[in-house]
């Protein structure tokens, strides 16, 4: 191994610092901030190169994210205002029975699959989610980063689930299985195992931040909607399903979450008895307040990019390909996992590609079944986004409204550490 394969290996120290950071307490702002730095020292850019890997952040992915977030916070003024936020949880509390910190994060937990799977989208499956799930969470005080750590795993696990979502349409491709075997051999099992631990850390984050709850007032524990109340809330609904379906039959981009939030925005205060001026006033108040996890975003993806740029997940790369050959299929099935957990964050469908034109060739040549196959590189997408800080982390994080990242960061290194065993187990028994 030469000095520059150190050298590139070393960049990855920017996420291991960022990471001690965040548990030490400074502002996730800050640490974020600092990282981008140590980015730019590893890479040795200069002022111009700095000044165009910031115009590219602009519009990036994560930036795009942020906007949502903003424009999500931005909706949930709105339909606070409007009361049409009081009125759905008055529904389901006192019509459904979800009154209870249990069946609150069975509803988070099942509504943030569904809508997801269907969208193909975290960000924007949330986004839309979001605003409805907060009251109801507040109403029964379920904490910011129980809320948080659960929708992130339920949006994580079906981004797999879903026909259309990304990484399934990626798998199915390469692969040629069949949808069914690919849910009953890798996706449930993975979906599974993250939802249940991260179940389990919710529970136990409640506890440790139990007085980071959204507000609620308990006088409105028995508020009764208006007939104007009850309308714009019916009317939200099925503007909601409306663009859901659209959304799905358009196999819409996370962008279009953009026009959802605007549309719904916009209609939901008419609707609620709000004039057009005060419609944008509460939306610019709502994204105000979500302008610092903007930022965030903003700085973020410069980071793991000046990352991958340096050579660090090259580099890591590297230093597991040649353990494929000390131990044979099982040993192979658990390198693809774990060098595509460690390969390219937030970028699913290229991780599975780039894993099979890796792997592909000595998979076959060692006979390893096409669905162990299938199931590492699956699990290895799913490992990334708990194990390394990234867009899905923190758009959970910032539509929960919580500023806890040490929350977050404690659910994915657990979920990291359970999902790699999963992967061992899986692999020693059906390779």
């Amino acid at each position: 191994m030469d000095w520059d394969f150190f050298v590139q290996l070393s960049s990855l120290l920017v996420i291991v610092l960022y990471t001690v950071m965040v548990f030490r307490n400074v502002d996730p702002l800050v640490a974020t901030a600092i990282g981008v730095v140590l980015g730019f020292l590893f890479n040795l850019s200069s002022p111009i190169e700095i000044g165009k890997a910031m115009e590219a952040a602009l519009g990036s992915f994560m930036a795009l994210v942020g906007l949502i977030i903003m424009l999500g916070r931005g909706l949930g003024e709105i339909l606070t205002e409007t009361k049409v936020s009081h009125t759905m949880v008055h529904k389901i509390v006192y019509s459904i029975g979800v009154n209870t910190q249990r069946r609150v994060k069975i509803g988070i937990v099942t509504s943030s699959v569904v809508i997801v799977a269907v969208l193909g989208t975290l960000a924007g499956g949330l986004a839309i989610l979001a605003p409805i799930l907060r009251p109801i969470a507040g109403s029964v005080k379920l904490s910011r980063p129980s809320m948080a750590v659960l929708m992130q795993a339920a949006g994580e696990e079906a981004l797999i689930l879903g026909p259309f979502a990304p990484p399934v349409v990626a798998l199915l491709g390469v692969t040629g299985i069949s949808y069914g075997s690919m849910l009953i051999y890798a996706s449930i099992p993975i979906a599974l195992v993250t939802i249940v631990v991260s179940w389990v850390m919710a529970s136990r984050l409640q506890v440790q931040y139990a007085h980071e709850t959204f507000p609620h007032d308990e006088t409105e524990a028995r508020f009764v909607p208006t007939k104007q109340q009850n309308m714009a809330t019916i009317i939200f609904i099925l503007a909601f399903i409306a663009c859901v379906a659209y959304g799905l039959i358009f196999q819409a981009k996370t962008s279009y979450v953009i026009f959802v939030m605007l549309f719904l925005s916009i209609l939901t205060g008419l609707v609620g008895g709000l004039e057009v001026a005060k419609i944008f006033h509460l939306l610019l108040e709502g994204m105000k307040k979500n302008f610092h996890l903007f930022f965030i975003f903003f700085l973020l993806g410069p980071m793991l990019d000046l990352v991958q740029k340096a050579g660090g997940f090259a580099a890591l790369m590297k230093l597991f390909v040649p353990l494929e050959h000390f131990g044979g299929k099982i040993v192979l099935s658990i390198l693809i996992g774990i060098t595509g957990a460690f390969g390219m964050p937030a970028a699913s469908a290229a991780v599975i590609k780039m894993l099979h034109e890796m792997f592909s060739p000595v998979a076959s040549e060692m006979n390893l079944s096409i669905i162990t196959f299938a199931f590492s590189m699956l699990l290895a997408t799913r490992i990334t986004n708990f194990a390394i800080p990234g867009a899905n982390m923190f758009a959970a994080m910032g539509f929960a409204e919580s500023q806890n990242v040490k929350a977050m960061i404690k659910n994915g290194l657990t979920v990291t550490a359970v999902q790699i065993l999963f992967l061992v187990v899986y692999s020693i028994i059906w390779h």
